[in-house]
């Protein structure tokens, strides 16, 4: 059973009563002056309400600080909540629960990305409970933020999706695990992963072994996805029999990929000329997912095949741009840190102080 909310607006009527006075429930104070709306929430069933605040209340807390002019007070299963953002909070603690009906555990960071969510006027629990595949044992794999869901409906819905962002907003991950989605439910035949083979401040002639050997470690991320959606056994077995190939984006050339689920990875590094070469290398039949970091380039020159290419092919029936950003990133959360760092850089090298918009926003 969903939670209920409730909403008042505020002003006649002084504060929230709360019952049994002070002292009966968790909750800290809101600056005077700020409390415009209240807000109720009652959680139906009692077991929730651990994993909803946390050890020691600290996915609550975590929420109290994202709102500082928010007063929260807990009391068994009924939450009320005072201030400028009353709905607004209220309305995550029912996300959060319904996430939490769904199976899943909450922690700080994707209680973190759930209040990222509710801010854009996004339901946490539409992102958080879709399911894209099942992987190795029986894990789900879902998106995680809202930009990700925008990501796997565009793969689900167009024939070529452009997936453009900083490093760690899963990109590589999530088209990996819709290949292998579209692949058990044969909706194609095989998975083809590609990337180019681009000197990154090192030279392949230095490394041992053939040409395959020399471009393998340029691979290794998307063979890295592949045996932790299906296991390193069977990802070897579709390996072996060629149903999923992986390949340097040379051995593209003249060929025409039906029925086929492809990847570009690392698309910031193929040339213009690359890229023309690979988009029309698509059969029938075939799907087609394009990821890639504009901050990133390491091709020779500067002339990425990915750069600007969404003024010549957006109007193009069929495919689609997700541009991920800095939100997106579901590693550590230093690494989120890291990306802004680089891009308050840029903006302080920048002429006139802006910064050239390379994520879409």
């Amino acid at each position: 059973m969903a939670p209920r909310v409730s909403t008042t607006p505020g002003g006649e009527g002084g504060p929230l009563a709360v019952p049994g006075g002070q002292g009966g429930g968790a909750g800290t104070g809101a600056p005077a002056g700020t409390l415009s709306g209240r807000a109720q929430t009652t959680v139906a069933h009692n077991h929730l309400m651990a994993g909803l605040l946390g050890q020691r209340d600290e996915l609550l807390r975590l929420v109290e600080a994202s709102f500082p002019d928010t007063r929260i007070v807990v009391q068994g299963n009924l939450i009320n909540v005072e201030g400028p953002e009353a709905e607004r909070v209220a309305r995550l603690f029912d996300e959060l629960v319904l996430v939490l009906e769904s199976g899943q555990a909450l922690d700080a960071a994707t209680v973190a990305r759930t209040i990222d969510m509710v801010r854009e006027d996004v339901r946490p629990s539409e992102v958080l409970n879709v399911e894209v595949v099942r992987a190795a044992r029986g894990r789900p794999v879902r998106p995680n933020t809202a930009g990700q869901k925008r990501y796997t409906d565009a793969i689900a819905s167009s024939t070529i999706t452009f997936g453009i962002g900083p490093a760690a907003t899963g990109k590589s991950y999530l088209a990996v695990a819709l290949g292998v989605q579209a692949l058990q439910s044969r909706q194609v035949n095989r998975i083809i992963l590609t990337r180019p083979a681009v000197e990154a401040g090192e030279r392949l002639g230095f490394l041992p072994g053939d040409l395959m050997a020399k471009v393998d470690p340029y691979l290794r991320p998307l063979y890295d996805a592949l045996f932790d959606l299906l296991e390193p056994e069977g990802a070897q077995r579709l390996l072996d029999r060629g149903t999923i190939e992986v390949a340097p984006l040379a051995f593209m050339r003249g060929r025409t990929l039906n029925s086929s689920f492809i990847i570009l990875d690392e698309a910031q590094n193929t040339t213009p000329e690359q890229m023309k070469m690979f988009l029309t290398r698509i059969g029938f039949g075939s799907k087609c997912v394009v990821t890639g970091d504009v901050t990133q380039i390491d091709v020779s020159g500067g002339r990425s095949g990915l750069v600007g290419l969404e003024k010549v092919l957006g109007g193009i029936e069929g495919v689609s741009f997700v541009h991920l950003t800095r939100r997106d990133v579901v590693r550590h959360k230093i690494v989120a840190d890291i990306i802004d760092a680089y891009e308050d850089a840029e903006r302080r090298a920048t002429p006139g102080g802006d910064s050239h918009d390379t994520h879409g926003g």
